[in-house]
């Protein structure tokens, strides 16, 4: 599934305030319980809490897409929070996070979101989109921004 069909408008926010892993992880479980009703942000914390433990998302570069399995997701979503200023999220490259996509899939999910989270992952590698998710001045901006090289990939492959 692509990213345009997994983000909403509502799941981002662009130059928060932060200053731990810890806080980041609150905020993007809140951020996505606000949006889904079903969704309780204690659970999603602890959802992505227990999954750092198993070893840090942060995939360099200043990024972190942290991810997990829920029992509440009907579908894999996302969301998307750009910083003010960078934080240590224990990178593999010791760099600190500015980006941080937060990935969650149905527990019943079969091995497609691991392709999700490798196309996401691909596109966070390009300097371009990252530039472009940076520069956003505005929640607006940044979703665009994010679901652009998506949607643009999807529409390709529409009229091929």
């Amino acid at each position: 599934m692509p990213l345009d069909k997994m983000l909403s408008a509502n799941r981002v926010q662009n130059q928060v305030k932060s200053t731990s892993k810890k806080r980041i992880l609150e905020t993007m479980a809140s951020l996505i319980a606000s949006s889904i009703p079903s969704f309780d942000a204690d659970e999603l914390f602890q959802l992505f809490i227990n999954r750092e433990r198993l070893g840090s998302t942060g995939i360099g570069e200043g990024i972190a897409i942290p991810h997990c399995r829920c029992a509440d997701a009907q579908k894999p979503l996302c969301a998307v929070i750009t910083l003010e200023s960078p934080i240590d999220f224990e990178a593999a490259d010791d760099q600190p996070v500015d980006i941080i996509f937060a990935m969650l899939v149905p527990e019943d999910a079969d091995n497609a979101h691991l392709e999700n989270l490798a196309a996401l992952a691909e596109a966070l590698q390009k300097s371009d989109y990252t530039q472009t998710l940076r520069a956003a001045d505005s929640n607006h901006s940044l979703f665009e921004a994010a679901v652009a090289p998506f949607a643009i990939e999807q529409a390709t492959r529409s009229h091929a």
